[in-house]
């Protein structure tokens, strides 16, 4: 009985781990033939210069900018709502059905696909709002789509906060808001980075909402206001990938803009997971 059940685990441990072997393998794969494709394409003047020649030359600079702005108009929006609705789930809400209920709702958000959430921006923010296509559309649904994760990660952050924290707090004459600012908070705060980084990224990958509500083919300028529209790192290579006049041409340029668009989003996780062990480290 135990060499069967020793079996039993030797086998489930090697299952586990070939998967987890095959999924890093399809990863370093998958990046090997991207950047071997396109690092030909990197340089300074790719990251800093304009487009030229019907995006055949030159470099992706609107692109760069656009996908930053676009990420922290998303961020000043979801990061204080998902905060604020996590903070109130966990700490002030005190009807079961009323927590079921928007727990239900945050769960469906985050099953709704992202070109929906495209198409509700272009809907609301582009036509009915008349904000058009613009950062600030752009901004608002990648906002709304950020939420569920924002939410989940302070709620889940904040749960592990121990119990014993709040009634010391209280106990020593703290109001409810004080333990909560100054106490819960700080404590949970490795949890809320790693959401909010995790967040970002999600932001700056993503082509449907973007292509609906905020990126231009082509802009020569770089944006100055929020109601300007913008180019997107991800929008961009959709574009040269598929309606570009000349896609072989620049075939080398789409891969370059993907490492770049992968090393960013590699950057902000890598910063959630420093900010985090800091964070952990600090509190200890």
């Amino acid at each position: 009985m135990k060499r069967k059940s020793e079996l039993i685990q030797m086998t489930g441990f090697f299952l586990i781990r070939t998967g987890t072997f095959i999924v890093i393998a399809f990863l370093f794969l998958m990046l090997g033939y991207i950047f071997t494709k396109g690092i030909s394409a990197i340089s300074w003047g790719f990251l800093t210069e304009m487009p030229r020649n019907e995006m055949t030359k030159g470099g992706i600079l609107p692109a760069i900018v656009g996908t930053f702005y676009l990420m922290i108009g998303a961020s000043l929006i979801s990061i204080p709502v998902g905060i604020i609705t996590a903070i109130y789930l966990t700490e002030y809400a005190k009807s079961p059905k009323v927590v079921k209920i928007i727990r239900l709702g945050i769960n469906n958000l985050a099953g709704v696909p992202s070109v929906v959430f495209g198409l509700f921006g272009l809907s609301l923010f582009v036509i009915f709002l008349e904000f058009g296509t613009s950062i600030l559309a752009g901004s608002l649904t990648l906002g709304l789509l950020n939420l569920p994760v924002i939410i989940r990660s302070t709620e889940e952050a904040l749960h592990v906060v121990p119990g014993t924290y709040r009634e010391a707090s209280l106990s020593l004459g703290a109001t409810k808001w004080q333990t909560i600012y100054k106490i819960i908070i700080p404590n949970a705060l490795p949890g809320i980075m790693t959401g909010i980084m995790l967040s970002l990224g999600r932001a700056a990958g993503e082509t449907a909402p973007v292509m609906f509500t905020a990126a231009a083919f082509y802009t020569p300028d770089l944006p100055v206001s929020v109601f300007n529209e913008v180019m997107a790192l991800p929008y961009h290579i959709y574009v040269m990938a598929t309606a570009g006049t000349h896609i072989q041409a620049t075939r080398h340029l789409q891969y370059g803009t993907a490492i770049v668009l992968i090393s960013l989003v590699l950057t902000l996780n890598m910063a959630g997971l420093i900010l985090r062990y800091r964070f952990r480290k600090k509190m200890k």
